[in-house]
């Protein structure tokens, strides 16, 4: 009952805002080459997911191929983040040499906005496909590395001694003890990176970004289609809500133990 009271409270908040938007149209208040409306908003992603007047969808691919082609860009570029960025968080977090060398590095890569290397990027490397992994890497590396190193500094230090007081060496315990402990807040950081990855997947296809959706948005922005950039707006949010959901999912079937003594 207390979750379909939560839906059903979503959905009033969501009737809302639509109500609150076509209110806003209907009053004339911006041009709605400016502030489409609803209704406008839905024609475009009807047209940008079905085949109209011979034309399929936006750039001959329908939204959800534009979106796939996307999410698995996300995908890639968060699953490399993820499998340097937990070992380089675990270094960080047990070694400290390591910690005063690359930490200050994962901090500046941290604070700079995908824009400000995407042209270096394909400088180095075109046009194509890699300019734009690279770019998803760089910017879901960081909060992995970063939450890795201070999940494993927050681990109990009566645990790593009592494995090291059982005859644990040092990978040992960092494999056996301070890792499956400080797992939650690792796929917390991870998480964290995909979100990222998402925010940075328009500017990851502000270059030959087609098929995919961010490319579609900036297309539709150089022609003020203003209903289809909050379409594709709209499918890169809800995809998101959908993937975050199943991965919250996915991170307590593999934590279990969170929560329990």
């Amino acid at each position: 009952m207390t979750a379909l009271r939560w839906a059903a409270l979503r959905l009033l908040a969501l009737a809302v805002l639509v109500g609150a938007w076509q209110a806003v149209c209907a009053a004339g208040v911006w041009p709605r080459v400016l502030v489409p409306s609803p209704g406008d908003v839905w024609h475009a992603l009807v047209r940008a997911s079905t085949v109209h007047d011979g034309v399929r969808g936006v750039g001959d691919h329908l939204l959800v191929e534009h979106l796939a082609v996307s999410l698995r860009r996300i995908a890639i570029g968060t699953a490399y983040a993820a499998l340097f960025g937990i070992p380089l968080g675990l270094l960080i977090g047990v070694v400290k040499p390591l910690a005063v060398v690359f930490e200050p590095a994962v901090t500046f890569l941290r604070t700079l906005p995908p824009l400000a290397y995407l042209s270096l990027l394909v400088i180095w490397f075109g046009i194509d496909e890699t300019p734009k992994i690279w770019l998803l890497v760089i910017a879901a590396l960081p909060p992995v590395a970063a939450a890795t190193a201070a999940a494993v500094r927050g681990v109990p230090e009566h645990l790593v001694e009592a494995a090291r007081a059982l005859g644990a060496g040092p990978v040992a315990v960092l494999l056996g003890v301070r890792l499956p402990a400080a797992l939650p807040e690792i796929l917390t950081g991870v998480r964290i990176a995909v979100g990222i990855a998402y925010t940075s997947v328009v500017a990851a296809e502000t270059i030959n970004g087609l098929p995919g959706v961010g490319g579609m948005i900036r297309d539709a922005q150089r022609y003020n289609q203003t209903d289809l950039v909050i379409a594709g707006l709209l499918a890169i949010g809800v995809s998101g809500i959908v993937l975050d959901a199943l991965f919250r999912s996915a991170a307590r079937a593999a934590v279990r133990w969170q929560g329990h003594t």
